[in-house]
């Protein structure tokens, strides 16, 4: 069905694979086959092929590599599903050799259209991350661009891959922080569970801790006195120290205020303990208990009691966190104690848990209610959970004094109990309680010496002896014999009770040696025959201590008191205790463990963090005033129907500008960056400014003579413009380039979405450099206004006529050394000249350096003969799709060599190679250069041959160098521009690097760029049509451009220059392995 024509057997079989797999059946062996019908242009059936190969991508990878176009493909699908598939895919396969392309997709998808495709891209991240955990900067950047993503599909998923790859970051979190809270109710559910974690620990590092003073104002404002003193006068001193001191700190202490962040958190997490979600509901749960104030914490108890009528793994888990919480705030879940009475049908751990919560809640009002259910629980046949409820009773009876008796009473009822293990649990919980007050209590250690024949759990029966030993004077007359009992029975014990009863032998020899002196030792020799070492050591070790000989040292003389030295009573402690270090919710709490992959929860900050790095609105506002004051590069007139239209516009940069509201600003902003607005439009806004002018106008004199000023400084400006043109033409290359990276988009999207994401995409993609540079430019731009508007007027006059001064020759901005297999020709020069945006493209700049040559036979090899070839940058003339290759031939034999040629040429498919004329004769200590011509097809795989004399053939191969894969292409910065906005995506890479010291000027870079591939310099012109030039900017921008020799493909390159010799090198080029191989090569170049 799989290898059908049709497309309705292939999804019913597809159906049936994928109904299978849900199944739990293997379906691995169906790989082949369906990998087939991952090109298929059925939409159903791509996405059951997409489901499968997800599930065994990782298992075949070899198989899904071959497909790996396919899925390239797919990114580029107009179905967003298709796209998201293609993505998930491409991350599901294991395999390093494929990072760079894992890498590319996810960050085209990261700016996708569809939020659905960038919540793909995002599940990606942690996958790429497993893979090469050396790809964590450029992860980063994409992490930080997705976090600024407003729509709540995408929040949740970029947030868990922020907590796998970059948790320490928190930075990326401050200016987002705000957006997260207020999109949290929208998200889904699994989101906000990741979203809520992640923010819990990020409060716990930027608040204070809400319940810092809580402690010492209890202390304090007892009973409702004063705090700084007391009304008792009979108050001993050393208490009234006690209360100064704790009173200093508190007096110093500032009141807490909390931070209207911290309390937006709460106030927006509270509405999520109605969720449906179990998890959503523990979450926000662990974030009140670790972030609210105590007064607020009670909210979520109802919240939690409410998820105890859920399913029973629920249960455990609830149960885990809300006996931690009992331990610290037993007060809030006291009005729903009988929420956690014990069902029958509860299982043995859910059984537990509760009698553990009920044990944290009893107190002196509640404990005869809590006893009466106890009582009720010994009877169960559950055997766990009735040791359990002992055990209880016996925490319960350590806790409250006044209840302990009554306990004990009924533990010692128990005694009789026909259950085994019953009456053993009692035994062990009655030595602990028996600790705490034993000279009230010698009958019941007689009654349980009594027990010592009929019970057989080694426990209970170590314990009793224990018991027996330790008060083995208020039992005078019973212990002897329960020591000759067990010296009977010794060799048929347990050991640990062989150990107490040891333990006995011994503190009977020292209190009652007349009666006892024989069973001990007897017993002692016993042990020292012993199977088990421990026993025999034990053994030794009292001998030596209680029976002193002349070898026994000083110890024997303190032996009583230190086997009968007073023992301190036990505490019986909750296990959950020291569980709240652990962040509640999380596996660590649940297995009392720390899981891998858990952070801490960090601890409160002792002062506040600085607040302010989490206002992010200011700074969008500046942002956004910075791009409508500055003229952005995109609003620019490029032909002349577009500038007949911008005569109508008349008043843009008028001086009701200043004064007008944001509203009007991005209205003009907008009708003056879309090329295609209609005249009506651009008709109404111009006369609606135009009013607005003169209303305005009329207020005061002074803006009547603004024109006047304006219409000299134009003037002025005009000569120093011409003046500088004549003077130096390097001043155009160096051209401020203003436009922002965000608009390189296609020319297909809507002006309307272009001018509403321009500032958030602005933001994220622009480096902070440009942003200060574009800030500090905001004065001298509003400064310019009125010349901006004079002068635009003078250039519409002008606008027909080729203004000759603009086009003066000019030098040449650096020196172009002749090289001797390099000469540049008339039709070459002319090859690029373009008048269609009124600009001359200057003559290209040939590399300065030498040609670099490469060693093809050597001379010990060649038997004498040396050949070397040097790509010569030349177009080869028989063929324009081969690279011109030069070789040079030395003799260095004493013989002439003959008849030097090139045979049996071993090339991959698609290539091939034009012979160079057979040499003749080579003289010894001649030379001679021929030149051979390669079609290298676009790649830098090796073209072998054989280079063959008269007597001798030597195997050779010439492999190139990728910067010799392509041609000059001369092109103005418009079309440049153009060009790079349709080669985004996966067709763009992008490197960041430190620029080489020597390699700081422009004549470096250029030279360095063209010497590592053969590429052309794009000129910077084009920016003063519509408006005075400005000073060259700080950190100018370099282009390039070239076209593959064979395929004919575009490729553009960028240098873009930052601050204290930081740079960004962008490539765009469709074919991926050219990109790639040349960010490499033109990176070297710029570092070293």
């Amino acid at each position: 069905m799989l290898d059908s024509n049709k497309d309705s057997l292939k999804l019913e079989a597809m159906k049936r694979i994928v109904a299978m797999i849900a199944r739990g059946k293997n379906a691995s062996d169906l790989f082949p086959a369906v990998v087939k019908n991952v090109a298929c242009k059925n939409i159903e059936v791509k996405k059951l092929v997409y489901v499968y190969l997800v599930r065994y991508a990782e298992e075949q990878q070899d198989l899904a590599l071959l497909s790996i176009s396919t899925f390239q493909r797919g990114l580029k699908d107009p179905n967003q599903l298709i796209r998201a598939s293609a993505l998930r895919v491409l991350s599901s396969i294991r395999v390093t050799i494929i990072v760079p392309i894992m890498m590319l997709a996810i960050k085209e998808a990261a700016s996708d259209m569809s939020p659905y495709v960038r919540k793909t891209a995002a599940h990606a991240i942690p996958k790429l991350y497993s893979l090469d955990p050396e790809q964590k900067d450029q992860l980063i950047e994409v992490i930080e661009k997705l976090l600024a993503d407003k729509t709540t599909l995408v929040a949740g998923s970029v947030v868990m891959a922020f907590e796998e790859v970059c948790p320490e970051r928190i930075d990326l979190i401050h200016k987002n922080y705000r957006k997260l809270c207020n999109l949290l109710i929208d998200v889904e559910e699994w989101g906000q569970v990741v979203i809520i974690n992640m923010l819990t620990r990020y409060a716990r590092t930027q608040f204070l801790n809400p319940n810092v003073n809580e402690s010492l104002l209890e202390e304090g404002n007892t009973d409702g006195k004063t705090f700084y003193g007391s009304d008792d006068e009979d108050e001993e001193e050393d208490e009234k120290d006690k209360k100064d001191k704790k009173a200093e700190p508190l007096a110093k202490r500032k009141p807490y205020v909390m931070d209207p962040d911290h309390r937006l958190l709460l106030r927006n997490t509270k509405p999520l303990l109605q969720s449906r979600n179990a998890a959503v509901v523990m979450a926000v749960a662990q974030l009140y208990f670790h972030l609210a104030p105590k007064a607020e914490v009670g909210v979520i108890a109802k919240a939690l009691v409410r998820l105890l009528r859920s399913h029973s793994e629920v249960q455990f888990v609830v149960l885990q966190n809300v006996a931690t919480m009992t331990i610290k705030r037993r007060g809030m879940f006291e009005p729903y104690l009988k929420s956690f009475y014990i069902r029958s049908t509860d299982p043995t751990q859910i059984k537990i848990l509760k009698l553990e919560v009920l044990t944290n809640l009893a107190n002196e009002t509640n404990i005869s209610t809590i006893l009466r259910e106890f009582q009720t629980y010994i009877k169960s046949m559950d055997k766990d959970f009735v040791a359990a409820t002992i055990q209880a009773i016996g925490r319960c009876a350590t806790n409250i004094g006044e209840v302990r008796d009554t306990c004990l009473n009924g533990l010692v009822q128990l005694l009789s109990n026909r259950d085994e293990l019953v009456v053993a649990e009692s035994v062990v919980v009655i030595k602990k309680l028996l600790q705490m007050q034993p000279e009230k209590h010698s009958d019941i250690i007689k009654h349980m010496a009594k027990l010592i024949d009929n019970i057989q759990v080694p426990m209970a029966r170590a314990s009793i002896l224990w018991l027996i030993g330790e008060y083995c004077e208020h039992v005078p007359k019973i212990a002897p014999d329960v020591l000759r009992k067990m010296a009977k029975s010794f060799t048929n014990e347990e050991d640990i009770v062989k150990l107490q009863i040891l333990n006995l032998a011994a503190k009977l020899y020292l209190t009652n040696s007349k009666q006892t002196k024989l069973l001990t030792q007897y017993v002692l020799n016993l042990a020292k025959y012993d199977q088990n070492y421990d026993i025999r050591d034990r053994a030794r070790f009292i001998r030596q201590l209680i029976v002193p000989t002349e070898k026994s040292g000083a110890l024997s003389k303190y032996a009583k008191k230190l086997f009968l030295a007073l023992k301190p009573a036990p505490v019986l402690e909750s296990p959950f205790k020291d569980r709240d270090h652990f962040q509640l919710g999380s596996l660590s709490h649940l297995l009392n463990a720390k899981a891998g992959g858990y952070q801490e929860l960090p601890d409160w900050p002792e002062s506040a963090p600085d607040p302010s790095v989490r206002n992010v609105e200011v700074f969008a506002l500046l942002e956004r005033v910075t791009t409508l004051t500055s003229v952005p590069e995109w609003s620019k007139c490029s032909a002349r129907e577009k500038r007949k239209e911008k005569k109508v516009e008349k008043p843009f940069y008028s001086d009701s500008e200043e004064e007008s509201g944001p509203t009007e600003s991005a209205d003009s902003e907008m009708d003056s960056g879309s090329g295609s607005a209609s005249a009506s439009a651009s008709e109404e806004s111009a006369s609606r400014s135009e009013s607005d002018e003169s209303d305005e106008g009329s207020e005061s004199d002074e803006d009547d003579e603004e024109p006047k000023r304006a219409k000299k400084k134009t003037q002025e400006v005009k000569k120093a413009v011409r003046q500088s043109e004549s003077e130096q033409s390097s001043e155009e290359e160096r051209k401020p380039q203003r436009k922002p990276k965000a608009r390189k988009t296609s020319e297909s999207e809507s002006e309307s979405d272009e001018s509403e994401s321009e500032s958030s995409e602005s933001e994220s993609n622009e480096s902070e450099s440009e942003a200060e540079t574009r800030k500090k430019k905001k004065v001298r731009t509003r400064d310019l206004k009125p010349v901006k508007k004079e002068a635009k007027k003078e250039s519409k006059k002008e606008m027909s006529l080729l203004d000759l001064d603009d086009f003066e020759p000019s030098p040449s901005p650096q020196a172009t050394p002749v090289n001797a297999f390099m000469s540049s020709s008339l039709a070459t020069d002319l090859e690029g000249l373009s008048l269609s945006d009124g600009v001359l493209a200057p003559a290209a700049i040939s590399p300065s350096s030498s040609v670099k040559t490469f060693e093809l036979l050597h001379r010990i090899t060649g038997e004498g003969l040396t050949v070397e070839y040097c790509f010569s940058r030349q177009p080869f003339s028989p063929d324009a799709n081969m690279v011109a290759v030069q070789i040079h031939f030395t003799n260095n034999s004493s013989s002439d060599v003959s008849g030097l040629h090139v045979e049996d040429a071993k090339l991959q498919s698609g290539m091939r190679v034009k012979d160079f004329p057979e040499i003749e004769s080579l003289a010894a200590g001649e030379t001679t250069t021929a030149v051979m011509g390669v079609d290298f097809c676009d790649s830098t795989q090796a073209a072998n041959f054989q280079l063959c004399t008269n007597s001798k053939k030597f195997f050779v191969s010439i492999q190139p160098p990728v910067g010799e894969l392509m041609r000059p292409l001369f092109m103005t910065e418009n079309e440049f521009k153009k060009e790079q906005g349709q080669l985004m995506g996966m067709n763009e890479i992008s490197e960041k690097l430190t620029l080489d010291s020597s390699c700081r000027n422009e004549h470096a870079i250029v030279q360095r760029v063209t010497t590592a591939a053969n590429l052309s310099r794009v000129p910077c012109g084009a920016d003063n049509e519509c408006s005075p030039p400005v000073p060259p900017p700080d950190f100018p921008v370099y282009r390039f451009a070239a076209r593959t020799v064979t395929g004919n493909s575009l490729v553009l390159v960028t240098v873009a220059t930052r601050a204290e010799g930081a740079a960004q090198l962008t490539v765009n080029c469709d074919k991926m392995l050219i990109g790639t191989m040349l960010v490499k090569e033109i990176l070297q170049a710029l570092t070293q």
